[in-house]
C-alpha cells in the first residue's frame, strides 16, 4: 500500500476523475510526487467499477481500492448481504477473503469473523478499509486459509470459501477440480472444523454433476442479480440429515423472487401441456438454471405450453417468479402473416425456437424495443409460433 494515495488533494483528484477517458488523463500527465501514475489509474478504474456493485466502499472516504481485477471478482454488496442472513452464530471463517465483502456482511451476523488472504498487498487494504469503516469485530490474516484453518485448530460456526476461478496461467475455470483451493481435496477437513460449510461456485457450473462432488449438501442457493445469475451457493452440513433443497432466488431493487424445490421431485412431476391462454409467464434466470421446470407447473399449477419450451401460461393472472405478459395473439411462424401485423419494433425472445433472435430481427425486419414482446416458441403440436404480447 501506498498510503499517498489517500492525501486529500490525491483522494480529490480521483473523484474528479471518475468519468474521464484514461489515456487523454495519461496523455495530460498525472504530477504527484509520491505517487506513480499507473497507481492513480488503477484508484480511479477500481473505485469506478465499484460505483453500483460496492455503494458503501464507493461512497465512504480515504477507502484504498485494490486492482480492477480483485473488484471483478468480488461479490457485490446486494449478494454478499443474502449471503449474511443464511448464517448464524459465534464465529465464521472466511478462507479466501478476497476484498473483504462477505466477511464484512458476515460481521453483522457473527459476532467473531475471520478473513484470510493470501495475497499481502491485498490483506493490507482490506485492513486498512474495514478500520476506516469502523468494523472491529473481523481478524485480518494474511495467510493461506487452508494453513490458517489447520494451525489455529480449532471448530467454527461456518466456514466460508469463495475458491479461486483462475488457474496458475490466470485462465478462467469453473469447475470444483480446477478451482483454487481444491473443493474436493479438502470438503472433508472443513466438516471437521465446522458443522456449516459454505461455498460460492461459479454460475457456470453444472448442479447435477456437482452433487457427485460434494457431501452432505443440505441446500444450493441460485442468486440472480437482476435476472443474471451471479453465483451458485452450495451449503453443507456436517452429518445432514434432511432432503436437499434448491433455493432460487432473483433480487432486483424492486423485489426479491423466491422459489425452491426438491431436485429428486423434480424428475418425478408431470407438467401439464396446454395451448396459449390469456397470459404467458416466463421463468427467470435463477429457476432456468436450477432447472425447475416441471416443479414450477406442479406448485403453481400452471401448464406449460410445451415440454421444451418452459413458457407457462394461465386464463388468470398469478404470482409469479418471473416476467408476466398478457397474450394479444398467437399467429403461425411465417413471413408473410406476420408482415400483416406491421409490427417495426419489438422486444424479441425465443424459447424452443430453432432461429436465433438475431435471424428473426433479420428476417423479420424487426428494431429493439418498444412496448411489445414477441415470444418465438414451439407450442404442444410441435407447431413454431409467435406469441405477441404485452407486459402484465
Amino acid at each position: 500500500m501506498n498510503l499517498s494515495i489517500l492525501n486529500t488533494e490525491v483522494q480529490d483528484f480521483i473523484n474528479a476523475n471518475l468519468n474521464e477517458d484514461i489515456s487523454k488523463l495519461l496523455l495530460n500527465g498525472i504530477s504527484f510526487s509520491e505517487i506513480e501514475a499507473k497507481d492513480i489509474i488503477k484508484q480511479i478504474e477500481a473505485k469506478k467499477r465499484s460505483k453500483k456493485k460496492l455503494p458503501t466502499w464507493f461512497n465512504s472516504k480515504n477507502i484504498y481500492f485494490p486492482n480492477k481485477l480483485n473488484i471483478e471478482q468480488t461479490s457485490s454488496e446486494v449478494t454478499a448481504n443474502y449471503k449474511a442472513n443464511l448464517v448464524s452464530g459465534n464465529s465464521l471463517i472466511d478462507l479466501t477473503g478476497g476484498f473483504g465483502v462477505d466477511a464484512y456482511y458476515f460481521s453483522k451476523r457473527i459476532k467473531n469473523v475471520i478473513h484470510c488472504e493470501i495475497n499481502k498487498s491485498l490483506s493490507e487494504i482490506v485492513k486498512h478499509n474495514y478500520k476506516t469503516l469502523n468494523i472491529n469485530t473481523i481478524e485480518c490474516l494474511n495467510e493461506n486459509g487452508i494453513e490458517a484453518l489447520k494451525h489455529i485448530d480449532r471448530p467454527f460456526d461456518w466456514i466460508y470459501i469463495d475458491p479461486s476461478r483462475r488457474d496458475d496461467t490466470k485462465k478462467k475455470v469453473f469447475l470444483l477440480s480446477e478451482c483454487i483451493p481444491n473443493i474436493k481435496t479438502f470438503q472433508g477437513l472443513f466438516l471437521k472444523y465446522a458443522n456449516n460449510v459454505m461455498i460460492k461456485t461459479s454460475p457456470l457450473l453444472d448442479i447435477k454433476a456437482t452433487l457427485n462432488d460434494l457431501k452432505q449438501i443440505k441446500e444450493l442457493h441460485v442468486i440472480a442479480l437482476d435476472n443474471e445469475v451471479k453465483e451458485l451457493l452450495w451449503v453443507l452440513e456436517r452429518d445432514c440429515k434432511t432432503e436437499f433443497i434448491i433455493k432460487t432466488v432473483n433480487l432486483t431493487k424492486q423485489s426479491k423472487q423466491e422459489f425452491e424445490f426438491n431436485i429428486e421431485s423434480e424428475s418425478d412431476e408431470i407438467a401439464k401441456h396446454t395451448e396459449p391462454l390469456t397470459y404467458i409467464y416466463e421463468p427467470n434466470s435463477a429457476i432456468l438454471k436450477a432447472g425447475a421446470f416441471n416443479s414450477i407447473s406442479s406448485q403453481l399449477n400452471i401448464p406449460k405450453l410445451h415440454k421444451h419450451s418452459h413458457l407457462y401460461t394461465s386464463n388468470s393472472l398469478i404470482d409469479f417468479p418471473g416476467r408476466r405478459f398478457k397474450i394479444e395473439k398467437s399467429i403461425p411462424f411465417n413471413k408473410k402473416i406476420f408482415a400483416k401485423e406491421k409490427i417495426s419494433k419489438a422486444n424479441v425472445t425465443t424459447r424452443n425456437f430453432p432461429i436465433s433472435v438475431g435471424e428473426i430481427r433479420k428476417k423479420l425486419k424487426i428494431k429493439d424495443g418498444g412496448d411489445i414482446y414477441l415470444f418465438f416458441t414451439t407450442d404442444l403440436n410441435n407447431i413454431k409460433i409467435i406469441l405477441v404480447c404485452f407486459k402484465a
